[in-house]
């Protein structure tokens, strides 16, 4: 009765709901909020969670903790997006996809004083100081702090430089105006208009105008040499050099394309990798790449909409236009969404998505290192997944048939357990049933020889068994597990070689798997580990069979005194051909003269 009148509660307070833009929150019986989402019509999409019948097992686990909605109602849908980013932030719900970061990024700082300081901080004062940033990796802001200070001096001391005190010659230089690092504004060799403009190229050159710094140094150089001030024009000359081969460096593609953000997003399963580039007349001055944890299946559009909006507010875009991979159902004021088909805008989106797929490699490399079961783990869940299986593949057994125009046939079998090979398991057969070159028969035969013996002698069943051909094979080895009353207990599966089909027991439609996944590598590891198992056994059974034919039948040479000749003389011919010296060096005088007068014999 309970919990009908608190479902009754719920549903009376989605009556009340306005058809309006807004943002809702959802709360458990603690009054601890659990879902922040935000609406075109709220009504609507909060009916929408207890109407629709949800595939998710968490969705439907979300639905049956709401015991209380609240709502705020917004002017627009931006104002609903920015709400449902701030109060995610603030209250973390445990149903709500997350962008965190377990660390402050390092900013570039222009400090309010008179003659600026330049320097990297990570705290945020509010004095009216110019702030850069922020920066994804300390790399980059070093680099921008390095050009800078190879191309200009500035003062690094903190000292008051008000016009008062330099005229009363209160302070003395330095150490860095001796080695040329400062030019000594502290002592009035440097006027207040000369160091603001300093200030002013180093502030193109943190936005990325670096094409309008060199444009104005060339003129500057020009001045000098049109003055025969050589020295001076020279200076400036390799001033110009050092930014050429930065812009030659950050430029990637054409400088035409000014004051973008591109944003990506690579999946897997349970988690979702995104990358930010903000461009600047082609070069990128911004770039980061985080890792969310999905909670709730959520789209590639909702969760590129909401990192867009964090990434935009985290790294102070005021950019015009964003280029993704799918337009959101959202419009932002004032910025233009572009999903490019072709040309350099295009090129962009495919390296911010290179760049969220290392990131997503390098993450799950680091995430391997800490828990190498976990990479087992997730590896067998994937192949459970990809392969419809009821139960992780922990063992994994495959059957490969070797033959040479029907002659010696055999057949191999190779054992995976928790994704490594267990040679001590490797087992050949020779085929005893089958006359002729049949392959369909011969995996009917092992496949059954190999599973009435593990239940004869009570040793585990593997839960994946994979054959090495197409429908035909698959139905043979269903056959033979039929027999021993395993079909339907244990998942098999067939293997096709030319399109790499996957194929499953009375289903005519064979499954296609990504090509990169890991599912698909290991059954091919595994498929050519058992044909280069089969095909080694296959060689010795034709190498032996070709000395049973020729050489044992020489009255008194056996099997070892073949094997003797054969690895000396490397083939019947060459025997036939040999000297009886030559014979008598391998298997003495006695053996080579029966040998010798059997090839002689006219």
């Amino acid at each position: 009765m309970e919990n009908e009148s608190k479902d009754n509660k719920v549903q009376d307070l989605i009556k009340t709901l306005p058809g309006k833009p807004g943002v809702y929150q959802y709360f458990d019986e603690t009054n601890r909020i659990i879902y922040v989402g935000k609406a075109k019509n709220l009504k609507k999409r909060v009916s929408s969670y207890f109407t629709k019948t949800h595939q998710s097992g968490k969705l439907k686990v979300l639905v049956r903790k709401i015991r209380d909605i609240k709502f705020v109602v917004t002017e627009s849908e931006v104002d609903a997006l920015l709400l449902e980013n701030n109060l995610i932030k603030k209250f973390q719900p445990r149903y709500n996809i997350q962008l965190k970061d377990d660390k402050t990024f390092p900013w570039l700082c222009l400090k309010k004083e008179r003659f600026p300081r330049l320097f990297p901080t990570r705290n945020l004062v509010r004095d009216g100081s110019e702030y850069f940033g922020p920066y994804a990796s300390m790399r980059m802001m070093k680099t921008i702090l390095d050009i800078v200070k190879q191309l200009y001096q500035l003062r690094t001391c903190t000292l008051n430089l008000s016009e008062a005190k330099i005229q009363n010659g209160n302070y003395k230089v330095c150490l860095e105006y001796h080695i040329g690092n400062c030019k000594g504004p502290c002592i009035g060799e440097q006027s207040e208009e000369d160091y603001n403009e300093t200030i002013n190229q180093i502030r193109s050159i943190i936005k990325g105008n670096i094409g309008s710094v060199i444009a104005g140094l060339s003129l500057v150089m020009s001045n000098f040499a049109e003055k025969y001030e050589f020295e001076k024009a020279q200076i400036v000359k390799e001033k110009i050099e050092i930014l050429e081969k930065y812009k030659s460096k950050s430029t990637i593609v054409n400088p035409k394309i000014n004051n973008v953000d591109v944003v990506s997003v690579i999946n897997s399963e349970n988690h979702s990798y995104l990358n930010y580039l903000k461009v600047i007349n082609g070069s990128i001055v911004q770039a980061h790449s985080i890792e969310i944890r999905k909670k709730l299946e959520e789209t590639d559009e909702e969760i590129i909409t909401f990192a867009l909006l964090d990434f935009r507010q985290r790294f102070d875009s005021k950019s015009k236009e964003v280029i993704m991979p799918l337009i959101p159902d959202i419009e932002i004021p004032g910025v233009k969404i572009t999903v490019p088909k072709r040309g350099d805008k295009k090129h962009l989106l495919e390296l911010s998505e290179r760049n969220a797929k290392q990131y997503k490699i390098e993450r799950q490399k680091q995430k391997d290192l800490i828990d190498p079961d976990r990479h087992k783990n997730r590896i067998l869940a994937r192949m459970q997944k990809d392969l419809r299986m009821n139960e992780l593949p922990v063992q994994i057994e495959c059957f490969d048939n070797s033959n040479i125009q029907g002659e010696y046939p055999v057949a191999a079998m190779v054992q995976l357990v928790n994704t490594l090979p267990n040679k001590k398991a490797y087992r050949h057969f020779n085929i005893k049933t089958v006359e002729g070159p049949n392959d369909y028969a011969s995996m009917e035969e092992v496949v059954e020889r190999r599973y009435s013996r593990l239940i004869k002698e009570n040793k585990p069943i593997p839960q994946l068994i994979i054959v090495d051909g197409g429908k035909g094979q698959l139905s043979s080895a269903v056959k033979a597990l039929k027999k021993v009353e395993l079909f339907r207990k244990v998942t098999i599966i067939g293997i096709a070689k030319r399109l790499e089909e996957i194929y499953f027991p009375n289903d005519s439609v064979p499954l296609y798997i990504d090509k990169t996944s890991e599912t698909l590598k290991i059954i091919q590891r595994l498929r050519d580990e058992a044909h280069r198992f089969g095909i080694t056994h296959h060689r010795k059974r034709r190498e032996k069979g070709t000395i049973k034919s020729v050489l044992i039948n020489i009255e008194g040479v056996g099997y070892n005194t073949s094997q003797k000749l054969l690895r000396k003389f490397k083939s019947v011919k060459r025997i036939k051909l040999a000297t009886k010296e030559e014979l008598a060096e391998v298997v003495g005088k006695s053996k080579a003269e029966i040998v010798f007068n059997y090839f002689h014999a006219e």
